[in-house]
């Protein structure tokens, strides 16, 4: 291989100071090991959409007819197109990226793969789902998942086989150094 694999991560896991309170969820394993590893490629759907920091905690909640939208508990303002308008443009600058694995914040109503949306309700965050929809091969996991041994060393495997075919199925041209 000419190059690391190219991981996308929720920023706050990096230690950027990007959570709606002002704070981050560095994973010093993220960070520390694997990050010797791979290139990481840092995204925070809510900042990067524009919303500050800190900000209003947001809860995903169904509505009638089914749709997701994502209130600011104090303003009740909905932020969900704002998120989903950004995702749409986020994702295919990702698509030139050329990822191989994707490393996602559990809970978070952007970037959760499973997240409450009522009290017996779960879906994914909205850049989750738009993220797992543009690329159902993709490996991705949240970081709750990589702390058991035996999940994390399944999801570096996955990402650098896929890594591996990728690279495989690139001319030599097409490569990057």
């Amino acid at each position: 291989m000419t190059h690391r694999p190219r991981v996308g991560i929720s920023a706050c896991l990096l230690g950027e100071r990007v959570r709606y309170d002002g704070g981050h969820k560095r994973n010093d394993w993220l960070v520390d090991v694997i990050g010797r590893e791979v290139e990481w490629v840092p995204v925070c759907p809510e900042v990067e959409a524009g919303l500050p920091t800190p900000r209003e905690p947001a809860d995903l909640v169904r509505l009638p007819g089914g749709s997701i939208a994502m209130i600011e508990k104090h303003s009740r303002r909905d932020v969900a197109d704002r998120i989903r308008e950004f995702g749409r443009r986020r994702l295919e600058e990702l698509a030139r990226e050329n990822l191989s694995g994707y490393v996602l914040k559990a809970g978070s109503p952007s970037c959760g793969m499973s997240v409450s949306v009522g009290s017996d309700d779960d879906a994914p965050g909205l850049f989750a789902r738009a993220l797992m929809a543009r690329f159902p091969a993709l490996p991705v996991a949240e970081e709750r998942a990589l702390a058991d041994p035996t999940g994390r060393q399944a999801f570096v495997d996955r990402v650098f086989a896929y890594h591996r075919r990728m690279t495989a199925a690139q001319g030599p041209s097409e490569r990057s150094t």
